[in-house]
């Protein structure tokens, strides 16, 4: 069975990020989502609370596994994982650089697992959840960016 962790901090999770879990899954026999606990300035949701909206999004899909990714080396949790590769998306030249430097440093420390980039589809390329985060704080519709139950909590977390 060929195994991909996919990692990331979902903060919140947008339609850009679940594009890329779905490329993944024509690729690889499972995906395992690894929502990262993060101690970037000021997240908005909560470790758990990121954990229970991924879950939420993908309970019913067999394929997908969700799971906390504690303070560790993505390289050590592909291999707890049996996986053979770490998922990146990648949505801009400016993404880039960071993914590279990330991908280089990964296979120094595990030659044996692979970096994998994909691009989320091109009407999506543009969303990012610091903008999803951005609008909604501000009454905007962000429907379109977010799976309902991300919209729903968004919604909740800033009164809205």
């Amino acid at each position: 069975m060929k195994v991909a962790i996919y990692p990331g901090s979902f903060d919140p999770i947008t339609v850009g990020h679940m594009d890329i879990v779905e490329r993944a899954t024509v690729l690889f026999d499972k995906v395992i989502i690894s929502v990262a606990e993060t101690d970037m300035k000021n997240p908005l949701f909560s470790s758990e609370e990121r954990l229970d909206l991924v879950s939420s999004i993908y309970a019913d899909n067999e394929k997908i596994e969700v799971v906390a990714f504690k303070k560790k080396l993505t390289v050590d949790l592909a291999r707890e994982n049996n996986a053979c590769a770490i998922i990146r998306g990648l949505r801009a030249v400016s993404d880039f650089e960071h993914e590279f430097q990330l991908a280089t440093m990964n296979r120094s420390l595990a030659p044996d697992i692979e970096s994998i980039f994909l691009t989320p589809k091109d009407t999506l390329i543009y969303v990012s959840s610091s903008l999803v985060k951005e609008i909604a704080s501000l009454g905007g519709d962000i429907s379109k960016f977010v799976h309902e139950n991300v919209e729903m909590a968004l919604k909740a977390k800033l009164n809205h």
